[in-house]
């Protein structure tokens, strides 16, 4: 039976909302499709509501707390580390990337270190930084731009920007011939549209966007109604005692100060950097069905974690409500294309780093060494069927998990200082931690919570003594 090529799509601080078909505000019809052929997983949480730990997740199947990665720091994956990318590969793939990884520092010039993305697994590369690493790391892209003369505006706008108002919203001055997303996706065409080989392809297609800041270039940038996108959730009035811990230091520091309008003029530049990423997927998606393979190609689409969008008073990541940990999971495959589950919704609870062992099972691969995410085959035959139980996600020491009815967040002590009633508070308005009559539930989703912890490293034990 001849192999499905394998497309991956990532985004880089996309919302669970921020689609067409999951929050409405936003038109993505290309990833809609995607969805409608596919299935849709509604409570896909991040391992990590930040880059570096959630990434690193991502290659290696293992969460922070055993990669000693809590939030974004200088750190380098060896070389040596087993991934699924080399899987795919070893599965008879020819592996490409075009886009971010930030599996390794972003500094430096990332064209010097292909022989290190080779070790992790992938042939072909042009990696890019993401846009703040873009205005200082050497790259293809940033040769480019010094070349055309662009490159030096972009570092300007960009000291600019954070020198005085990070939200600032305002359009990017490279244009939209030569914005970073308009480059990967048009790499990424170029590539499958001239692919020869006889190995079935995998292309994973890493776009740095919709990530901050709110630069998305016309037309995109005034392609929505800033009165007509979805008003932020407030910050509740929380004075009641109860533990604290990283969202709470978060809010007493963090408390931009948003001009009338401001919130909404960000949300309509992010939606129309969605829709721009959503038109550079349509052209890559014509190109592989004018090489007649579309009907044989799994295509997944994943973000590495949210952004709070205004959420809370907030803006960025880096804690674990909606608006950052969770992230959407599209997977359609050549069976769920001609089967019933297309456009099937599944509610369980997932991980973000599930797409890994995903990939390489529908490759027909083996995963090497021990890991902890969960292939998603299973339930993409049977959407209604659970997948996990719950779903972890960490930073900074700390670990939420999340159920179909609870979401609880330890701080750094092991303390449960957030918990929300999922079912009858999704906008998560209403802490519930430290209430005397919700102790049981507390402790019973901290055992859960511990179990994994003592599961897992016991798994990395006993996994290191049998090498």
């Amino acid at each position: 039976m001849e192999k499905p090529n394998i497309f991956l799509l990532m985004t880089d601080q996309q919302r669970w909302d921020a689609l067409g078909c999951s929050g409405g505000w936003v038109r993505t019809p290309n990833l809609d499709r995607i969805a409608s052929e596919g299935v849709r997983f509604t409570n896909c949480v991040t391992n990590s509501p930040v880059c570096i730990p959630a990434r690193l997740s991502m290659a290696t199947g293992w969460y922070p707390h055993n990669t000693g990665v809590w939030n974004n720091m200088s750190h380098q994956m060896a070389p040596t580390t087993p991934t699924w990318m080399q899987a795919i590969r070893d599965a008879g793939y020819r592996t490409s990337l075009f886009g971010k990884t930030h599996l390794h520092p972003h500094q430096g010039d990332l064209r010097e270190r292909e022989d290190l993305m080779h070790a992790y697994g992938l042939d072909d590369v042009n990696e890019i930084g993401g846009p703040r690493a873009s205005a200082r790391l050497l790259s293809h892209m940033t040769a480019e731009w010094e070349a055309k003369g662009v490159w030096e505006a972009y570092q300007a706008d960009y000291q600019e920007r954070f020198s005085n108002k990070p939200h600032v919203v305002r359009p990017s001055v490279l244009g939209l011939e030569n914005y970073a997303d308009v480059y990967v996706g048009q790499q990424a065409k170029a590539y499958l549209r001239d692919y020869d080989r006889p190995q079935p392809w995998f292309c994973w297609v890493s776009f740095g966007g919709p990530h901050e800041p709110w630069d998305t270039p016309e037309p995109y940038a005034s392609m929505y109604d800033t009165a007509a996108m979805p008003p932020a959730i407030p910050r509740p009035a929380d004075g009641r005692e109860r533990p604290r811990g990283e969202l709470d230091a978060l809010m007493a520091t963090m408390n931009p100060a948003f001009e009338p309008g401001e919130v909404g003029r960000m949300r309509a530049n992010y939606a129309g950097n969605v829709t721009l990423i959503d038109d550079q997927i349509g052209e890559i998606l014509k190109a592989i069905e004018v090489r007649g393979e579309l009907d044989n190609t799994v295509i997944v689409h994943v973000s590495d974690h949210g952004e709070m969008n205004g959420d809370y008073g907030l803006i960025y990541k880096s804690n674990c409500l909606n608006g950052a940990v969770r992230v959407p999971l599209l997977v359609r495959t050549p069976a769920t294309r001609n089967g019933e589950v297309a456009g099937k919704v599944c509610t369980s609870p997932v991980e973000w780093f599930d797409v890994g062992p995903t990939l390489v099972e529908l490759a027909g691969g083996e995963l090497k060494g021990q890991q902890f995410a969960k292939s998603l085959c299973p339930v993409l035959a049977h959407p209604s069927d659970t997948h996990r139980e719950a779903a972890i996600s960490e930073i900074d020491g700390e670990i939420m998990l999340l159920t179909p009815e609870w979401k609880i967040a330890l701080n750094a002590s092991g303390a449960p200082y957030m918990l929300f009633d999922v079912q009858n508070d999704p906008d998560e308005t209403n802490n519930l931690a430290g209430l005397p009559e919700l102790s049981d539930v507390e402790n019973e989703l901290s055992r859960h919570i511990l179990e994994r912890l003592i599961q897992s490293q016991r798994d990395l034990r006993k996994a290191s003594e049998n090498l």
